[in-house]
């Protein structure tokens, strides 16, 4: 893996958020944000859960470029969190871009992580991690979605190194580990039938919630309407859709009636601007 150099500029992004349920709602206590992260909370209409909205100041990462998301859900509480825009990795010069992200899910609570997705350029360079950390009856929802080039303009992915990994505890077990890592020619790679076939974007879709499992039946048939390329297995207490499709506004087209499903509320508005 190439070395960062020194002096070359480089993006840090942090942000650390804590929610609360107080008088019937959840609420802000704790917001800290510093670098080209920042989060912005849209005005929700009634009861509606609180949304809050990731943005990179920077409008992208590359190598060296370093990246944090913390949120901690507080008993009983109830969240959205998404990104304004789909987050770009572009090509690096040197080194890999670093993205962090951190959820505590605190008994009762329930958060939707629903990034848009991320586009990979060619030679770009990307290391990234998602915990997930759930209390007794905690639900969480999450997406997230891979985007190799950009199709509409003619780009393709050739070369790069990507490094992405999950990992969900429920109560200090470990219920879900999930490494993806590709290096070197990766469109060679993809173009491999037991990989994404020569399709240009892929997806995964985890939701773990009391009784998730019992509906893995109805989420296939979902997908299998929508036209989805997807597989769907249920275990330990959780659901998990993987799927491919030619690019991301088809992918995302044809995941978005499970979220929906899955959800039980309106997806981001964002998603729509």
């Amino acid at each position: 893996m190439l070395q960062a150099v020194d002096w070359l500029p480089r993006t840090e992004g942090s942000v650390r958020l804590g929610l609360v349920r107080r008088g019937g709602r959840t609420r802000l206590e704790r917001l800290e944000q510093s670098g080209a992260a920042r989060l912005k909370f849209p005005r929700q209409a009634g009861a509606a859960p609180c949304e809050a909205v990731l943005i990179n100041t920077a409008g992208g990462l590359t190598g060296g470029d370093n990246f944090k998301v913390a949120a901690a859900l507080g008993p009983g509480t109830e969240a959205t969190l998404t990104t304004a825009a789909a987050e770009k990795i572009y090509r690096a010069r040197d080194g890999t871009a670093t993205v962090s992200v951190t959820l505590s899910v605190a008994a009762g609570a329930k958060l939707a992580w629903l990034p848009q997705a991320t586009i990979f350029y060619d030679r770009a360079g990307l290391e990234r991690t998602t915990r997930v950390e759930l209390g007794a009856e905690a639900s969480f929802l999450g997406l997230e979605i891979l985007i190799f080039g950009r199709a509409a303009m003619g780009e393709s992915v050739r070369w790069g190194s990507l490094r992405d990994q999950w990992r969900v505890w429920r109560q200090g077990r470990l219920l879900f580990a999930d490494a993806v890592r590709l290096e070197g020619p990766i469109a060679e790679r993809l173009a491999r039938p037991a990989l994404l076939g020569g399709a240009g974007a892929m997806g995964l879709l985890l939701y773990v919630a009391p009784g998730a499992q019992e509906r893995i039946e109805s989420a296939r048939a979902i997908l299998h309407t929508a036209g989805a390329a997807a597989g769907v297995s249920a275990f330990n207490g959780l659901l998990l859709a993987r799927a491919v499709a030619a690019d991301g506004r088809t992918l995302q087209a044809q995941l978005t009636p499970l979220l929906q499903a899955l959800h039980g509320r309106p997806l981001p508005r964002i998603w729509s601007c």
